[in-house]
């Protein structure tokens, strides 16, 4: 997780965090800091990472798996740091996947083209309500993490050939890897695309070679699309910031 998030950003070590910088872009969720293992973090260390974000003109935030670092989350809520989500954390291993017929009137397909990856980018930004409109920088970004080995997926409507939805999954580094960004527009809901999209990406990260495959998700109708697929929880995630 820490290779992933430090993956196209500026980092810093601050103290036992490593704080993570996007160059491009003031999203908090692209702007981060993971605590070290076993990390004990002072009021003097939490103040520096408050500060380096801070002076950047972003939101301190940290996202970290609970059991890695439980000391962390104590000592940032006791400088006033607040709890933004508390979410499962799902594994799914080789040989668990249950990949389900690809829903009527739906392609899935391996984005090779700028307007299959554009029209990927466009239906994930539109499925988490944000404005699809598709940047250079985000389309060479997006080309260039599936020539580094990162895996996608396009669903696009069989017949006209419009986008439906889309997901990714990290480059396998140490037989890990995790699945992200899936989202399904508005029009296309309620028909499965969400279920085969997760099952595409993970059974293509297994055939790569990734033995732990995970994924995070947003709610509990997701944790239960997600379980149809073959994951199951196995440990918590907690997100907190300043």
């Amino acid at each position: 997780m820490r290779r992933a998030a430090a993956a196209g950003r500026t980092t810093e070590q601050v103290g036992p965090f490593l704080a993570t910088f996007s160059p491009d872009s003031t999203n908090p969720y692209l702007n981060y800091a993971v605590p070290d293992d076993g990390a004990t973090p002072s009021p003097s260390d939490v103040d520096a990472l408050t500060e380096a974000y801070r002076r950047r003109g972003l939101l301190p935030r940290v996202e970290f798996l609970v059991d890695t670092a439980p000391a962390a989350e104590t000592a940032l809520l006791a400088a006033e740091w607040s709890v933004e989500r508390r979410i499962p954390v799902m594994l799914c291993p080789p040989g668990s996947v249950s990949v389900p017929a690809t829903p009527a009137g739906i392609q899935l397909v391996v984005p090779a083209t700028d307007d299959e990856i554009r029209g990927m980018r466009a239906a994930q930004f539109e499925a988490f309500d944000q404005v699809a409109d598709v940047s250079t920088a985000d389309l060479t970004k997006a080309r260039d993490r599936i020539r580094a080995g990162g895996f996608a997926v396009l669903a696009r409507d069989a017949v006209t050939g419009e986008a439906a939805g889309g997901g990714v999954a990290e480059a396998v580094v140490d037989g890990t890897s995790e699945v992200a960004g899936i989202g399904v527009r508005t029009p296309f809901r309620h028909r499965g695309i969400g279920t085969a999209i997760a099952a595409f990406l993970t059974a293509a990260v297994h055939d790569a070679g990734g033995r732990t495959v995970f994924l995070t998700p947003a709610g509990v109708p997701e944790q239960r699309l997600y379980e149809r697929v073959g994951y199951t929880p196995a440990g918590a995630m907690v997100h907190l910031s300043r």
